[in-house]
């Protein structure tokens, strides 16, 4: 279970593929990670502008949470990746853009919900 979840180091399998391709994957992981300081930027904002608007401790730590899945997956999804490359397989499907997408998209609608009620 512990492999499944933490690939090991995958430059210790198959052969060096074109540098471009590694280039291009690491440059992916990277902007998986900028995603995630951005998701956990935006949930400390919330958490310390929004304190009179009910709800946004909520808001605040679901923006978080959905930053430290973003990071910790983005590792994975890099090492599977780079791994496929190597084996000169088919890179394995990920769930990451749907998750952020959803989670982004539930966050959204949460902050209407809190400011229509704050208006109200």
């Amino acid at each position: 279970m512990r492999r499944h979840l933490f690939p090991e180091d995958p430059r210790t399998v198959g052969a060096d593929p074109d540098y471009r391709f590694t280039l291009a994957n690491e440059r992916t992981f990277l902007a998986w990670v900028r995603t995630s300081l951005a998701l956990a930027a935006g949930g400390l904002a919330a958490v310390a502008v929004l304190d009179e608007l009910p709800g946004e401790q909520v808001l605040g730590i679901g923006l978080i949470v959905l930053s430290f899945l973003t990071s910790a997956t983005a590792y994975r999804r890099w090492a599977l990746n780079e791994r496929a490359m190597r084996l000169d397989e088919p890179l394995p499907p990920s769930r990451l853009p749907m998750f952020i997408a959803a989670g982004v998209a539930v966050v959204a609608v949460a902050s209407v919900v809190m400011l229509v009620a704050d208006a109200a």
